[in-house]
């Protein structure tokens, strides 16, 4: 027995990919992706049962591992990604949690970029108990991660854009540093998607998924996923997914499924809105600094249109004169963004990063990615634009 495929062209494009990738229908002749909501399944007899288990006939034998509706969720994802394999995994945490414990051991070395998400520095600080060592280094200077290169070295893992100042790194020069040594390259393709960046085309091996943001596009659920070759999805992240259990539910590999139809057409309406709202941001003299990959003033700008399709994505933060009481402030006068950190959904979120999503680091730690106390996050969702400019003028014209 073989898992069978959907019947698509073999040069079908993204968009109907998006729409159309993941398993046949059932005999029921089903349009719409089934829900298998089952812990288990059954075989024919005990021998047959005996090779599934042995992994001597491809067949799903047991949710924490293999699911028809999560497998349905990885075809798709890894289709859009343009890799080989997808593993859908309980959150984006739990992905980078299985990528630690599939790829690497103690007295491996791990370079990061320093401004990715905060509980993603926390995590590779924790694995220092178990011998894991890690250095994180400027987001967008090649030359740093370079340098902290080491015999040791097996993974470089870079945010891109990162989270929240939407710093860029140059995917294919990482690439060629870690390959140099014999590393692999991991990139959270969270705020881009695969709609807009495609990080193996750059190439990176691994590619990782927080599917609560924009995967899923609506803020319901938690998901994550790895997207990389079939040899590291299989000999690599299943044996970890059999034995620790980091599952993905098969209802929330639904929600993900139904949302990655509608990915393209979300993200460009949210990047355009958000590109238009930075200029808007740019312009108030409240406002010290805004950063969106868009934007000609960002110092990436020229390399995030390459990588990203010539769209910035939906996320913008933006630096108050003043600090913590200011930002404060202008996210407090909200009436119609939402104060939450969660991000890529169709309602704008508007945070306080210093305090929330890095508030777990250092001020040390903080002030080197470049994430003051007066800084805010947005990411833009589907309302108009002239409310959204509305909201944001309420707390701005309290600071004069």
């Amino acid at each position: 027995m073989t898992i069978p495929r959907v019947d698509l062209p073999a040069d079908a494009r993204l968009d109907t990919l998006a729409v159309r990738e993941g398993l046949p229908p059932s005999p029921w002749g089903e349009n719409s992706e089934a829900l298998f909501i089952t812990s288990s399944f059954v075989h024919p007899d005990a021998a047959t049962a005996a090779r599934r288990f042995g992994n001597e006939e491809d067949a799903f034998v047991y949710s924490r591992f293999s699911n028809p509706t999560v497998t349905m969720m990885e075809r798709r994802l890894a289709a859009l990604e343009g890799t080989e394999a997808c593993i859908g995994t309980a959150s984006g945490m739990a992905a980078i949690l299985m990528l630690v414990l599939g790829l690497l051991k103690g007295g491996d070395h791990v370079v990061c970029s320093q401004s990715v998400f905060g509980a993603t520095i926390k995590l590779f600080q924790d694995f220092a108990r178990f011998g894991l060592e890690a250095s994180f280094v400027p987001q967008d200077d090649p030359g740093a991660w370079r340098a902290a290169m080491r015999p040791g070295t097996k993974l470089l893992f870079a945010e891109t854009p990162s989270n929240p100042l939407t710093e860029v790194c140059d995917i294919a020069a990482l690439a060629e540093i870690a390959h140099a040594r014999g590393a692999l390259l991991a990139v959270d393709n969270c705020f881009c998607s695969p709609a807009l960046q495609q990080p193996v085309k750059l190439g990176a091996d691994i590619v990782m998924h927080s599917g609560t943001k924009y995967l899923d596009g609506q803020g319901r659920v938690i998901a994550g996923a790895l997207c990389a070759p079939e040899h590291i999805v299989t000999g690599k992240f299943v044996p970890v997914m059999r034995t620790m259990g980091l599952t993905l539910s098969p209802f929330n590999a639904w929600v993900v499924l139904k949302g990655m139809e509608t990915l393209s057409i979300r993200m460009k309406a949210q990047s355009e809105r958000a590109l238009a709202l930075a200029r808007w941001l740019e312009e108030q003299p409240a406002v010290e600094r805004v950063f969106h990959p868009g934007l000609a003033s960002h110092p990436q700008h020229a390399l995030a249109m390459a990588q990203q399709g010539g769209q910035g994505g939906a996320v913008v933060s933006f630096a108050v004169r003043g600090g913590r009481a200011e930002a404060f402030a202008v996210i407090d006068a909200a009436r119609v963004c939402s104060i939450t950190t969660n991000l890529g959904d169709t309602k704008t979120t508007i945070s306080h990063p210093a305090s929330t999503s890095h508030g777990r680091l250092t001020e040390e730690q903080r002030l080197a990615a470049g994430i003051t106390q007066g800084l805010v996050r947005m990411a833009v969702g589907l309302e108009d634009l002239a409310d959204l400019k509305a909201d944001l003028q309420r707390g701005l014209a309290k600071l004069g």
